[in-house]
């Protein structure tokens, strides 16, 4: 587990998430869902397929409206923000999907383009050029700037989603399985990237994974959904050392 922080429980948290609660329908999937994100962690969500995970991180941009509780960005009420201050915190916040959501119909350099000229309305062309250069340099694909999204690998696309993310240069970045669908060597890779950036960029991250070898790599603390709520926080440690049968059934069974 990556050693580049203690626990900060003494900041004031980032994002602070209190009692929150959403439902589909009759489907419950939050039910009472507490917990906070502190400067500088990797803060990493496990769960079962259906626990919220994803649910959660989208509520925290405002992708998705709660049906109770708070949510709290650098000390901002999220969840009852107009569309032009959601806009403002969405500007400090980078989300990075699950398949990279890149434009099928942009060459990299485009994609990379796009957020730049609509979120970074004054940077000059030579600044948009200089940026791009440089997140690509920090994934490694500085030799991908025209390639269009299908000459690239799973991988690539992984890692130029988050050039894409990073590219705005967001304070929090929220990861929604990161690793999906990359064999193991891949998985890797971006896993230690995801570390390089919150050391290089001093982010502090919620990471949605099922993958416990990208867990184990990222995470500076972790917790656990069951029920739409917290089921356990803490170091890794107390994860694999715990005698909780649900705990040891879920280390043994996810991917």
């Amino acid at each position: 587990m990556s050693d580049t922080l203690n626990h900060p429980a003494a900041n004031e948290p980032v994002i602070a998430v209190r009692n929150l609660q959403k439902a589909f329908g009759k489907d419950a999937v939050l039910t009472d869902l507490s917990l906070d994100l502190f400067k500088g962690e990797n803060l990493v969500v496990l769960g079962k397929s259906g626990s919220g995970k994803s649910v959660l991180i989208k509520l925290i941009v405002g992708l998705l409206i709660a049906d109770g509780g708070k949510i709290q960005v650098f000390g901002e009420e999220v969840t009852t923000m107009g569309r032009a201050d959601l806009a403002a915190i969405r500007l400090k916040v980078g989300f990075l999907f699950q398949g990279g959501a890149l434009y099928d119909s942009m060459s990299v350099r485009e994609n990379l383009e796009f957020p730049l000229r609509r979120l970074r309305k004054n940077l000059t062309e030579r600044q948009i050029k200089a940026k791009i250069a440089e997140v690509l340099e920090n994934v490694g694909l500085t030799s991908a700037l025209e390639k269009m999204p299908s000459q690239l690998s799973g991988g690539m696309k992984k890692r130029i989603g988050l050039a894409r993310t990073i590219v705005v240069d967001p304070l929090i970045m929220l990861y929604d399985e990161p690793t999906t669908g990359l064999d193991p060597t891949t998985s890797n890779e971006i896993s230690s990237l995801m570390l390089e950036i919150q050391q290089k960029y001093k982010t502090s991250s919620i990471i949605i994974t099922h993958d416990i070898a990208c867990a184990k790599k990222v995470a500076n603390r972790l917790v656990m959904l069951k029920d739409g709520a917290v089921y356990k926080e803490g170091p890794l440690a107390g994860f694999e050392d715990s005698e909780d049968k649900i705990i040891q059934s879920f280390f043994r069974s996810v991917d």
